[in-house]
C-alpha cells in the first residue's frame, strides 16, 4: 500500500492548486474583464464556490475591483456583480538595458505603460547605470504614481539572462559578464527584482497582451543591436539550462562577408545589427557619421538608398525567421524591429523571404507578425518579466514580498 503523503506536501499540493485556481481567475478576468464571477467559472471550468473564494481573496490583494452590479438579474438568486482588474492600485517598474540606454518605465496590470524615461548610458559601468536606474525608478514612482503601490520591478535585456539567478552571464556588446542585476537593484530599490532576456519577456507580453496565436506557440525574434529570440509552446517558454536559448546570433546568413567578434564572418548579429546598418549608411556617404535613428528616420521620409538598406536588411531578417519557422513550427512568429514600424517595405521583405525559403510556412502573412508593442517594446519587456511572474501565481512570492513589504 502506498503511504499517503505527509502533511507538508499535502499543504504544498493544496497551495499549488489554489494558486493555478487564482491564476485562472485573473487571466480569464485580463482578457473578458469586466466580468461576472458565474461566467469566470464558466470559462475556467471551476466551481462556483472556488471562483467566489479567489475572487475574494484578488479583490483583497487589491488586484481585482468590484464594480457597479449589472441591471441582468437571473430570476432567482443574486445579482451579477462585475469584476475588473484593479489598474489603479498598483503598478510594475520596468527596466530594459539597451546597448546605448536604458529604458525605465510603470506599466498597470494590464501591461499599459503609462510613462516611460530613455536614458543614455555609453561609458557607466554596469553598477552605476543600475544605481541610476533606480534612481530615475523612484523619480517616475514620485512623479507618475504617488498613490499606487510598486508591485516590484522586472529588468530585461540582451545576451545571455540567467533567470534563475538574477545574473546577467554575458552580454558582449555592454562588456558584462557575471553582473548582478537582480541583487543590486533588490538593494537600491527596496523592491522584489525579477530579470530576464527581453525576446523571452516579450513572449511573456505576447501571450498576455497581444497576438490571440501567441497562446498556441509563438517565436519572438529581435533585431536591434542585440539579434536574439525566444520560443514557447504548451503554455512555457524554454529557457534551457542557465537561461541559455535564444542565442542566434552567430546563425549563418548569405552573401554575407561581414566580420564578427566570434571570428568568423557573416553570423546574423553582425550582419543586420543596427550598428552594422548606421556604419554601412556612414561608409557610403549617406550619413555623415554612424546614427542608426538618423538612418531610421531618413528612411521612414522615403530617401530610397535608405529604404534599400533596410529592405536589404529584412530580408536577411527573413532568412533566420525562415530557420527559426521550420525548425519550431509555432503558430505565429514576432518580429521585433524598430524599421517595421516605420519603414514602408519592410515586414513585406521579411514575408517574402519566409514565403521563399520555408517549406513549413503556408501562409506567411498570416504568420510573420509585428510585435503588439510598437513604440513601448522595451518598456513593455521589462515589465512583463515582473507582470508574467504575477499572472501566473498571483499568491505567490512576489505578491508575498509587497503586502509584508507595504
Amino acid at each position: 500500500m502506498t503511504a499517503a503523503p505527509d502533511g507538508p506536501q499535502r499543504t504544498d499540493a493544496r497551495g499549488a492548486r489554489r494558486s493555478a485556481g487564482a491564476s485562472a481567475v485573473l487571466r480569464a478576468v485580463l482578457d473578458e474583464g469586466p466580468i461576472a464571477r458565474s461566467t469566470i467559472a464558466r470559462r475556467t471550468g471551476q466551481s462556483a464556490a472556488a471562483v467566489t473564494g479567489h475572487t475574494a481573496e484578488l479583490l483583497r490583494r487589491g488586484l481585482l475591483r468590484e464594480l457597479p452590479e449589472t441591471e441582468v438579474r437571473r430570476a432567482v438568486g443574486r445579482p451579477h456583480v462585475p469584476v475588473d482588474l484593479d489598474t489603479g492600485r498598483h503598478v510594475a517598474g520596468a527596466l530594459h538595458i539597451a546597448v546605448h540606454h536604458a529604458t525605465v518605465a510603470l506599466l498597470d496590470l494590464r501591461g499599459n505603460v503609462l510613462v516611460q524615461h530613455e536614458e543614455p548610458h555609453d561609458g557607466l559601468a554596469a553598477e552605476e547605470l543600475l544605481a541610476r536606474a533606480a534612481e530615475i525608478l523612484d523619480d517616475l514612482l514620485l512623479g507618475h504614481a504617488p498613490d499606487r503601490a510598486p508591485l516590484g520591478l522586472g529588468v530585461a535585456t540582451g545576451g545571455w539572462v540567467d533567470r534563475e539567478s538574477g545574473t546577467v552571464v554575458e552580454h558582449p556588446l555592454l562588456d558584462w559578464r557575471n553582473v548582478p542585476v537582480r541583487d543590486l537593484l533588490a538593494g537600491s530599490t527596496g523592491l522584489a527584482v525579477e530579470v530576464d532576456g527581453h525576446a523571452r519577456a516579450l513572449v511573456h507580453a505576447e501571450r498576455l497582451f497581444g497576438h490571440a496565436k501567441a497562446r498556441e506557440s509563438v517565436v519572438q525574434l529581435f533585431a536591434g543591436n542585440v539579434v536574439d529570440a525566444a520560443f514557447a509552446t504548451g503554455g512555457t517558454v524554454h529557457h534551457g539550462p542557465r537561461s541559455a536559448a535564444g542565442a542566434v546570433a552567430h546563425l549563418p546568413v548569405d552573401d554575407s562577408a561581414e566580420p564578427c567578434r566570434c571570428g568568423r564572418t557573416g553570423c546574423l548579429e553582425a550582419t543586420v545589427s543596427e550598428a552594422t546598418l548606421a556604419r554601412k549608411a556612414a561608409e557610403t556617404g549617406l550619413l555623415g557619421q554612424p546614427d542608426f535613428p538618423e538612418l531610421l528616420a531618413l528612411a521612414a521620409s522615403g530617401d530610397s538608398a535608405a529604404v534599400r538598406m533596410f529592405h536589404d536588411r529584412a530580408r536577411l531578417i527573413g532568412q533566420a525567421a525562415a530557420l527559426l519557422l521550420d525548425v519550431l513550427n509555432p503558430a505565429v512568429l514576432v518580429v521585433v524591429d524598430r524599421s517595421v514600424a516605420q519603414v514602408p517595405g519592410c515586414l513585406p521583405a521579411i514575408r517574402d523571404e519566409v514565403r521563399e525559403r520555408s517549406r513549413t510556412c503556408a501562409d506567411p502573412a498570416e504568420t510573420v507578425v509585428p510585435t503588439s508593442f510598437p513604440g513601448t517594446e522595451l518598456a513593455t519587456a521589462g515589465g512583463s518579466v515582473l507582470l508574467h511572474g504575477l499572472y501566473e501565481n498571483p499568491f505567490g512570492p512576489l505578491l508575498t514580498r509587497f503586502s509584508h513589504a507595504s
